[in-house]
């Protein structure tokens, strides 16, 4: 099982193989990313890692984020109208928006394998899952209409 701390330790590990550096900044935003229970904005990324040490600038934290997905260590994906999310890779998932109540649900891997494998074979389509959230109307809001 993958600690917190050990990933962390992961993703600076992968920075330091691509020479890049380890600065103070860049370490409270990988933090921020470790312990994060769900996908956050850039601004919520800034907003904790000035909490981990205050003198994050939000022009800091675009650089980082922008590095860090070069690097394919951080992915962001865009909830319907909202600003984009940003997460650490690992397990692979797509996501479904609610247009009614803007709830974000993810959705393991092997349903949207499913719909990747279909629209490559028959548009040769090859979807970014991670990139945007599906939209539609969730099972309390349904309800809520019924």
């Amino acid at each position: 099982m993958t600690t917190n701390a050990s990933r962390g330790d992961e993703v600076l590990d992968s920075l330091r193989r691509h020479a890049k550096r380890i600065t103070e900044p860049k370490r409270a935003v990988v933090q921020v990313l470790v312990d994060a229970r769900d996908h956050l904005t850039a601004d919520e990324i800034t907003q904790r890692a000035q909490l981990l040490r205050g003198d994050v600038s939000p022009s800091t934290v675009y650089r980082i984020l922008e590095e860090l997905e070069d690097l394919a260590l951080v992915v962001h994906s865009h909830m319907g109208h909202a600003a984009a999310v940003y997460h650490l890779t690992g397990q692979n998932h797509g996501h479904v928006t609610c247009a009614s109540c803007h709830v974000t649900f993810e959705v393991p891997s092997d349903a949207f394998n499913r719909l990747a494998n279909e629209l490559m074979s028959s548009l040769g389509f090859e979807l970014d899952r991670h990139h945007v959230a599906l939209s539609g109307i969730c099972a309390a809001c349904r309800a809520e209409i019924d």
